[in-house]
Formats: C-alpha cells, sequence, structure tokens
C-alpha cells in the first residue's frame, strides 16, 4: 500500500494544529461567559447573605423574605445560563466542523504552492541522465530553504558535467594517443611483411621501430595507472623523505640531461613526509623528467627539497621558452601540450603534470606552478611533513 503524500500529511497536519487553537480558544471562550452571563449585579453578596440568615428575631420575616426573592433569582439565572450554553455549543461545534473543512482545503493549497518547487526539482532530477547533464532546476522566486537547495542541485550537476565531459575527454585522447603507437608497430610489421624480400638490417630497423612504439604505449598505460591509483584515495602510509625520491630521480634522468648538455643544480635538504613511496618516487621523477625533456639545449635544471613552515616541500625549476601564464593551469591536465598542435615525443606520455597533481591531492598536499620570467618552468610540491 502506498504511503500517503506529504502534501497530504502536511495538510492533515496543519489542518490538525488549527482545530486545535480553535478548539482552545472556544473552550476559554466558553469558561469565561459561563462564569460572566446573567451575573446579578444587584444580588447580596456572601457576607450581606450570611447576615440575612442569622436576622434577629424582629427582622426575620423580612431576610426571610430576601432571601426566597435572592434564591428565585439565582435559580432562574442558573436557567438562563443553561439554556444558553447549550446554544453556544451547539453553533461553536458548526463552526469549528466549518472551520475544519475550511483549513483542511486552505492548508491543502497552501501546502501545494509550497511543495511546488519540490515537484520542479523532482521532474528535473527524472529528466537528467549521462546524457542529458545540461538539464537545470533553475528555480525562481524569493531566496528560501527550497530555492537554496534547487540552487546546491544546479550546483552539484554543473559539477557532475564538468567530470564527466573530463572523463570523455580524457578517455577519447587516452585512446588517441594509445591508437598512434600501436598504428605505428603495425604499420611497419605490414610493411616489412608486404615485401618479397627483406634483408636482415630492414627486419632489425622495423624491430626497432615496433620497441620504440610499444615502449611508448607501455610507458602510457603505466602512467594511466599510476593516474588511476593515485585518484583512488588507496594509499600505503609510510616515512619517506622527497630527498631520496629527487635524488634518484636525477640519477635516472642523468643521462638524457647530459645529452642535452644541461646543467643541473641541487640543494636537497631531509624533507621527511608520510605516504606511498611508490607514488611519491613517480612525483619526483616525473616532475624532473618533465624539466629536462622540456628544456633548451644547454639548458639548466634547478632542484631542491626541505622543510618549511608549510610543510616538505620539493621545488623543480627549469629553463626552457616562455610560458604564457594562463596557459600553466592547462598543463595540469592529461594529454595538454604548450603547443596544442605539437607532436608528442618519443618518451612523452602527456600525463607527467597530471599524475604529479593527482599524487599530490591524494597525499593532502598543493601543487604550485609559475613561468619563469626567462622562460621555462617552476613547479613546487608541499606535503604534510611526516
Amino acid at each position: 500500500m502506498r504511503p500517503p503524500s506529504i502534501r497530504l500529511r502536511l495538510t492533515l497536519m496543519y489542518a490538525a494544529v488549527l482545530v486545535a487553537i480553535c478548539t482552545g480558544l472556544l473552550a476559554l471562550n466558553y469558561a469565561l461567559l459561563y462564569h460572566r452571563l446573567y451575573t446579578d449585579l444587584s444580588a447580596p453578596n456572601g457576607l450581606q447573605v450570611q447576615k440575612l440568615e442569622g436576622a434577629p428575631p424582629e427582622a426575620a420575616d423580612r431576610a426571610r423574605e430576601t432571601l426566597a426573592v435572592y434564591h428565585a433569582r439565582q435559580a432562574e439565572i442558573a436557567a438562563l445560563r443553561r439554556q444558553t450554553m447549550v446554544t453556544t455549543i451547539g453553533t461553536s461545534a458548526a463552526a469549528l466542523a466549518v472551520t475544519a473543512l475550511l483549513g483542511v482545503g486552505a492548508s491543502w493549497i497552501v501546502t501545494g504552492r509550497m511543495l511546488r518547487p519540490l515537484r520542479t526539482l523532482t521532474a528535473a532530477t527524472r529528466r537528467i541522465s549521462h546524457d542529458r547533464l545540461h538539464e537545470r532546476v533553475a528555480l525562481t522566486g524569493p531566496p528560501g530553504e527550497l530555492k537554496e537547495l534547487a540552487d546546491t542541485f544546479d550546483e552539484m550537476v554543473s559539477r557532475l558535467e564538468a567530470s564527466f565531459t573530463s572523463q570523455r575527454r580524457f578517455v577519447a585522447d587516452a585512446a588517441h594517443e594509445l591508437r598512434t603507437p600501436l598504428a605505428i608497430a603495425r604499420t611497419g610489421a605490414e610493411v616489412q611483411l608486404a615485401k618479397r624480400s627483406s634483408t636482415p638490417e630492414q627486419w632489425e630497423a622495423m624491430a626497432r621501430r615496433v620497441l620504440t612504439a610499444t615502449g611508448r604505449a607501455e610507458r602510457m598505460l603505466d602512467g594511466l595507472l599510476a593516474l588511476a591509483r593515485s585518484d583512488s584515495g588507496v594509499l600505503a602510509a609510510e616515512p619517506h623523505d622527497l630527498s631520496v625520491s629527487a635524488a634518484a630521480a636525477l640519477s635516472d634522468a642523468d643521462d638524457e640531461a647530459e645529452r642535452a648538455e644541461l646543467k643541473t643544480t641541487t640543494d636537497l635538504r631531509p624533507a621527511a613526509v608520510t605516504g606511498d613511496p611508490a607514488l611519491l618516487d613517480r612525483l619526483a621523477s616525473n616532475l624532473i623528467d618533465n624539466a629536462v625533456r622540456h628544456n633548451q639545449r644547454a639548458g639548466w635544471v634547478e632542484v631542491s627539497t626541505g622543510n618549511g613552515a608549510g610543510g616538505a616541500t620539493l621545488t623543480v625549476r627549469n629553463g626552457g621558452d616562455r610560458i604564457p601564464a594562463d596557459e600553466v593551469d592547462r598543463l595540469f591536465e592529461p594529454f595538454q601540450r604548450l603547443a596544442r598542435n605539437r607532436p608528442a615525443g618519443s618518451r612523452s606520455t602527456g600525463l607527467g603534470l597530471a599524475i604529479v597533481r593527482s599524487i599530490v591531492r591524494a597525499h593532502g598536499g598543493t601543487v604550485a606552478a609559475t613561468p619563469n620570467d626567462d622562460g621555462g618552468l617552476t613547479v613546487t610540491v608541499t606535503l604534510p611533513t611526516g
């Protein structure tokens, strides 16, 4: 059995409250009327009645006559009062019944108007789906709890729409980025197999191209897994030092930095944190790899760690092309590059800074990036101290 609607429940509650208040007022009015109706102002008071009842013998006849008139008058007043009260009770009951009916009707109408925004919100909720997130309640009217609820719902849907849009773009970009190395490997194999005769050198060149393409795809998948792991929030909580992570990342990038003739300056001081060591190592590696790869030949890289007032910090500065200030935030989105039409490098996945931001958020820290005046970028990561 379907329970009564909230409109019906509110209507009955309001009507019951109205009837209870009216009943109380009628009872109070009935009591006041009962004690004040037909009051004989000329009747003797209690003291005078006692004097009449105890009158001396010479005045007894006159006192008895006066008392008889008084009692007769009181009996007449009591009869008139009872008759009036009976009539009043009937009239009041009829008025109370009419008031109850009018109260139910008025409560039904008022409750309907009050709950209209909820019906609008319910209808909008039923219309909204994953492919119709553009729908909004857009409730109009004076400020109040229901309008605040509708506005909050619209803000939530806006966040969901942005999240779904970002997810769709991420999936499309990931598919596109993965398709490129796979297409290179497949095309190279098909071309090589289509040849009637191939030399060992051609097979070796094709194999190297396939290895390069599959290596890029593997790094892409590894980055996607790291991004998913950090976004999940399921992290280890172990003591770790960011200076150790930075030193290891610098060692891994040393050959690439030498080939690019980069000048590397370090100031690695203890920066103890509590977190997931594997992800923290990945954070430092991504920052330093990004600084080395997106640099100028014979450029520079500066890496420093330490403890500050806000927590443990890791700062990576590098030279390179000038970066517009309004483009910095976009670099932390997946598969975003400074030049939109710039092809990805053989070792670039487009996920480096996106993974950094995700890992920092998962550890309750902050990441800030500012373009250098002479080109390049400065990225500062701050994490709670361990």
